[in-house]
């Protein structure tokens, strides 16, 4: 490899050499054209970076760039212009646990989307059409490293062929039906970033002039040809791919999975390596793919890499006056970094009704007004939240020219297009041992169905079947153009219900319910919503085993009630931030065991802070009064179970009023890195309160409590365990949801 790299050099010299004896004036002295290679490797193409530092530093001149994955997007930026350092500084600021989650973030998620996660917080997606229902055909959609993409190629929005960058560049997509490698070199950058970082299975194919494109590294990891093709004299390859493993590899089935993904493209890498006059193969010891959090510590091996080959890069380098040149001539092709000033919106859509939800969002805000950091900030915060009514996947943004005015295109990356009306089935499970001394387990079931009779209505169906079984159905239709919606609604439950004595179990009933209502309410924003609204149903109690502590009841009740919600969570489980507060007031005309009307008002409240990097601070507890009344049994407070006075049995404590608080930490060790699935909390926290019939009877009763939360791809699990003040002791595992 050496040889041909000097070989080649004395080439040139001697052409050189030769033009000068003859006498050939005015001849511009050519030098060997360098093409650099980047080749992919998920987060261990971080060590790109720092090659690049060592290649300015001995002023390389790079005259093509080529990659794939993130070779790819690392090369692009370092083609459109953007020093090593610049590139470095945007890497290591970016949140990559935000890029990388599977889902829409909790925080943009509509009302009713975030209502969904609360019911199921990892389900099992289907979507599509009702008679044609689909899992997705990736983990993660794309969305939130797609618009870090169009911001990133703005500046070059308008250039559709890659030649016309800075330094001319391409990157390779794989064609998913040919199975072929697709040499991306025009079109738009930013999509062309999109396919060849798409990993199948991880994020969705993109569609790129009528192809399906993923990760161009599955066939063509390492370009060499693509960029040979370009003109270059000498091709400069830093390979960072994961090398076969040993033995010990195939001692796991992870292990095996890794060296089977490495063993299906390590052949067509050493086809491509051969092309290579030079090859920089940094050591990256143990870092992995996912490793996205440890950038730093891969620019540094990058560069102590590059600095390994330092004698053999020489060779290529300029001196200071050519080096000046270089550059001079580089940065004379780069695009002014100006914000664009866009004349019209257009979405890039075949669906009407997904067209108007686009432009009805954006309004005019944006047309005008320079496309700014903070006009680009609230365009990619619309189009989260857009992606967060569970009507689109990902959508993405782009410059374009119409009749000499620049066009701000709003599209979408799912192949083949989408429908705004999809109809959304979601299941999931629900394990615990929380509501009694047995493992109770749920199948749980929630379909929604879109634009039925109106355009923004929702149809939302709702089942559980297991040890409480439930079946609920509301029809939410909004008035007019307004945020004021009606709900009609329905449901039933049949739920077992557990009375103490002494802190032991002695019965247990089984409680039904049915009931039929209608709901008047105003969506505020996203993270709130304020209903009011009528119920009538039909309730019952009756003892399955133990000795009778209360009369089996039943009869109808009907209550008016008011009902605020306001969250402002960033996660639907083991949030770091925000308040969930749940507040109603009810009045009662009947209910079972009651002599004439009441009237009843709840309050919950959670709350989370950050404390330091891997700390949260949270609160919670809440109060109900029976406003002076005694509240029937069918309608009385419960305390008892986790983060309701934990070392109390699961509703144990019963009465007309309550008030109940609790202070605890979490804390992260950092056992399971994020985007792998989620984060290990483990936490201690206290919490005490009283469930009484007039405050002066009030008799404090305590808790604390300890536990691990593991978050995993299909739900998180909590194991945990409390001591109450008497010494007694709960034991509790869960499941599918911690924070109900």
């Amino acid at each position: 490899m050496q040889k041909k790299i000097i070989v080649a050099i004395l080439i040139f010299s001697f052409l050189q050499f030769t033009a000068a004896v003859f006498g050939q004036n005015g001849a511009v002295k050519k030098r060997p054209t360098v093409g650099l290679v980047l080749s992919g490797g998920g987060a261990r193409g971080f060590a790109h970076i720092g090659v690049l530092k060592v290649l300015e530093a001995n002023h390389i001149p790079v005259d093509y760039v080529g990659g794939a994955s993130m070779g790819g997007l690392i090369g692009a930026l370092y083609a459109m212009g953007k020093t090593p350092a610049e590139i470095e500084a945007t890497v290591v600021g970016l949140n990559w646990e935000k890029l990388l989650q599977s889902t829409a973030s909790f925080e943009n998620l509509s009302f009713r989307r975030k209502e969904d996660r609360r019911n199921i917080p990892s389900p099992v997606p289907l979507k599509g059409k009702v008679n044609d229902l689909k899992l997705p055909n990736a983990l993660n959609s794309g969305h939130e490293i797609g618009l870090l993409i169009d911001r990133l190629t703005l500046q070059y929005a308008t250039v559709t062929d890659f030649d016309d960058l800075p330094i001319p560049f391409r990157a390779v997509g794989t064609d998913m039906v040919k199975g072929e490698s697709v040499t991306l070199k025009s079109g738009s950058l930013s999509r062309s970033l999109r396919a060849t970082m798409s990993v199948p299975g991880v994020f969705a194919p993109v569609e790129v002039d009528g192809k399906a494109l993923s990760d161009g590294g599955l066939v063509n990891n390492i370009p060499t040809d693509v960029v040979k093709a370009m003109g270059a004299d000498i091709v400069l390859v830093v390979n960072i791919e994961t090398q076969l493993g040993g033995r010990e590899a195939l001692e796991s089935l992870p292990g095996i999975l890794a060296q089977t993904i490495n063993i299906a493209t390590v052949d067509n890498s050493r086809r491509s390596l051969r092309q290579a006059d030079l090859i920089i193969s940094p050591d990256l010891g143990n870092y992995g793919s996912s490793d996205f959090g440890k950038s730093r510590e891969l620019i540094e091996l990058g560069y102590n890499g590059a600095l390994e080959k330092a004698a053999l890069l020489k060779s290529l380098s300029l001196d200071d006056t050519e080096w000046e040149q270089h550059l001079a001539a580089r940065l004379s092709r780069q695009m002014p970094d100006t914000p664009p000033v866009p004349t019209l919106v257009a979405v890039e859509s075949q669906d009407a009704d997904q067209a108007k939800l686009i432009t009805e969002k954006l309004g005019g805000k944006y047309t005008g007004q320079p496309l700014d950091k903070a006009k680009q900030d609230e365009l990619a915060k619309d189009l989260s939240e857009l992606t967060g009514t569970g009507r689109f996947d990902t959508l993405d943004y782009r410059l374009g020219a119409k009749e000499g005015k620049t066009e701000l295109l709003i599209g979408s990356n799912k192949v083949g297009g989408e429908t705004s009306k999809p109809t959304r089935l979601e299941l999931g499970l629900d394990v615990n041992s929380v509501e009694s001394d047995n493992v109770n387990f749920n199948f749980l079931a929630r379909l929604t169905f879109f634009d039925i009779g109106k355009h923004g209505a929702e149809w939302r169906n709702d089942l559980r079947l297991g040890s409480n079984g439930y079946l609920a159905s509301e029809y939410y239709r909004p008035i007019g153009r307004t945020k004021f919606f009606v709900a009609p609604r329905g449901s039933y439950e049949r739920r077992r219900i557990n009375l103490f004595n002494e802190g032991n179990r002695i019965v247990e009933y089984v409680g039904q319910t049915a009931q039929i209502g209608v709901d008047v309410g105003y969506d505020i924003n996203s993270r709130s919503e304020l209903r009011a609204g009528y119920t009538l149903g039909y309730q019952s109690i009756s003892r399955r085993i133990g000795d009778p502590l209360l009369p089996d009841l039943q009869g109808i009740f009907s209550t008016f009630g008011v009902r605020w919600t306001y969250d402002s969570l960033d996660k639907a489980q083991v949030p770091t931030s925000g308040i969930l507060a749940r507040n109603t007031l009810n009045y009662f005309f009947d209910s079972p065991g009651s002599t004439g009307g009441f009237s009843q008002g709840e309050t919950r409240l959670t709350g989370f802070r950050p404390m330091r990097e891997r700390n949260i601070l949270f609160v919670f507890g809440g109060g109900g009064t029976t406003f002076s009344s005694t509240a029937p049994s069918l309608q009385q407070f419960t305390l008892g179970g986790p983060f309701r006075i934990g070392g109390y049995g699961f509703e144990e404590l019963r009465g007309s009023n309550y008030l109940h608080g609790g202070v605890g930490v979490l804390h992260n060790p950092a056992i399971i890195p994020s985007f792998l699935g989620g984060k290990t909390y483990i936490g201690a926290w206290y919490e005490g309160g009283s469930m009484f019939e007039r405050i002066g009877d009030a008799n404090y009763r305590q808790s604390a409590s300890a536990g691990a939360i593991f978050e995993t791809p299909v739900g998180p699990v909590f194991i945990g365990g409390s001591v109450n003040e008497n010494g007694r002791g709960r034991f509790y595992f869960s499941f599918g949801r911690v924070f109900k």
